[in-house]
């Protein structure tokens, strides 16, 4: 048996991480990832090269609400799941509904924790954990101009706001 590309979960995937943790070096990431682009698809590819294994931790639905508003996500986590995972640089895709996935980064204990450039790595969720178990914290390049947020203001500029 091998681990799955998506869990709805951590409690879903923590019987097979346990059986079949990879080996090699695990890299995790998180983010919502609503209206996938370019600026996260670079940034995937970018997070895959710093390890053999890339783990995503994919917020809910009820979590983007949470941050985000009641008008998102735009795409519910299935679909952004089942996109995510088959770009070749994610490995497997995990969900999570709290508000932060720290508890998620304990349990995958990885080698390397990023978030995109926006973040330092002092402000990363996850990152004291990751440097006290002989892990790195790393904040990869932000591309300017790429998000979701932008993307939907785009959409409503050019066709209005909606019926």
């Amino acid at each position: 048996m091998q681990l799955n590309p998506i869990y709805s979960n951590w409690q879903e995937l923590a019987v097979d991480w346990s059986r079949h943790r990879p080996k090699g070096k695990v890299v995790f990431t998180n983010g919502c990832f609503d209206i996938l682009h370019a600026g996260h698809v670079a940034y995937l590819e970018e997070a895959r090269q710093l390890g053999d294994f890339l783990v995503v931790g994919l917020n809910g639905d009820a979590s983007i609400q949470r941050l985000k508003g009641p008008l998102r996500p735009v795409v519910p986590f299935q679909d952004r799941a089942a996109v995510l995972s088959g770009l070749r640089a994610v490995s497997l895709v995990v969900g999570f509904e709290e508000d932060t996935p720290e508890a998620l980064i304990q349990e995958i204990n990885p080698k390397v924790l990023v978030k995109g450039g926006d973040w330092k790595p002092s402000q990363i969720v996850g990152s004291a954990w990751v440097l006290a178990h002989d892990g790195e914290v790393r904040s990869l390049q932000f591309k300017q101009g790429s998000s979701t947020t932008s993307i939907i203001d785009r959409i409503l500029q050019r066709h209005g706001s909606g019926p």
